[in-house]
């Protein structure tokens, strides 16, 4: 088994990151087509986890301010959960972090992601927005 990290390349490889994002974090919201993005898809940093060829798992890393990085769109494929790929782009995420300076990361992890979060070492700091006003997410830090 061949683990990859790294940013799709191909027109076909980001319409499987974009579908993956789609359907792990906005079709089960019943959210149309389209919600998965946004323009901090231009700026961000773009994390694909590929097993054997086969994309598993993503992220996006965003630039709050100087010091700061900020994770966003972290899915993992249905069929790949429990596997250890959400820590390994995580831990990819904060590696690319630290290494262009910051010092903390911050997120807003879904209700049920919260446990996930504090293995890795973040700290729930409040209760922040509710996503769709469906799902309860929670701003969480993590200083390096």
């Amino acid at each position: 088994m061949k683990i990859e990290i790294r940013t799709p390349i191909t027109p076909k490889e980001w319409d499987v990151y974009y579908a993956l994002r789609y359907n792990v974090l906005r079709k089960p919201l019943n959210q149309p087509l389209g919600s998965e993005r946004n323009d901090g898809d231009l700026t961000g940093k773009h994390f694909a986890l590929y097993e054997d060829g086969m994309l598993r798992a993503i992220a996006r890393l965003d630039k709050v301010d100087e010091t700061t990085g900020q994770t966003r769109f972290v899915a993992v494929d249905t069929v790949a959960q429990g596997k250890g790929y959400g820590k390994m782009i995580m831990e990819a995420v904060e590696e690319k972090s630290k290494a262009r300076g910051d010092y903390k990361m911050i997120l807003h992890a879904r209700d049920y992601a919260l446990q996930f979060y504090l293995r890795l070492g973040y700290s729930e700091i409040e209760k922040s927005y509710k996503l769709f006003d469906v799902l309860q997410h929670y701003l969480m830090e993590k200083v390096y």
